[in-house]
């Protein structure tokens, strides 16, 4: 009886494979597989197409960002000229401001010399006249004209 059982289950083995054969599952089997291998392959096709499109808009953005950062070099560089030219130009403005001011000064200080020098001789000549008067009016007519001529001669050599 042991022999039979595994006889039979031979025997239904064989027919189980000549069944599958005969619905032509190694076929399908096959076709599932190539279908599998041919999506595979796509897919794998699909990834290699979306790794270089990656690259190209890597190096794409690589070169927009050089760009930026060479464009942002050139405003900073221009920025830095820009800003040399103010301070220079600032400088000038200030050097020229303060020769401005300066003149200015010398010249309201050589007029304030020139009044001071003014009044000052019309002060001594106001009292040299006014020494002259009270000598002739104390003295002689001819004393009081030679001390008057005296004093006005060393009047006008102090002055000049």
């Amino acid at each position: 009886m042991a022999l039979d059982a595994t006889f039979w289950a031979f025997i239904a083995l064989l027919l189980f494979l000549a069944l599958a054969v005969y619905m032509k599952v190694p076929g399908m089997i096959g076709a599932a597989l190539d279908k599998r291998a041919v999506k595979i392959t796509s897919d794998i096709e699909e990834a290699r197409r979306l790794r270089e499109e990656a690259q190209q808009l890597l190096a794409e953005y690589q070169r927009r960002r050089r760009e930026a950062e060479a464009e942002a070099a050139d405003i900073v560089a221009a920025a830095k000229r820009e800003a040399e030219l103010l301070a220079k130009e600032a400088k000038v403005r200030t050097e020229d401001y303060v020769t401005r001011r300066t003149a200015l000064a010398e010249h309201k200080i050589a007029q304030a010399e020139r009044e001071a020098v003014n009044e000052v001789r019309a002060s001594a000549v106001d009292i040299a006249v006014e020494a002259a008067r009270s000598l002739l009016a104390g003295k002689d007519a001819k004393a009081g004209s030679d001390l008057f001529k005296a004093s006005l001669s060393a009047v006008k050599s102090k002055l000049n």
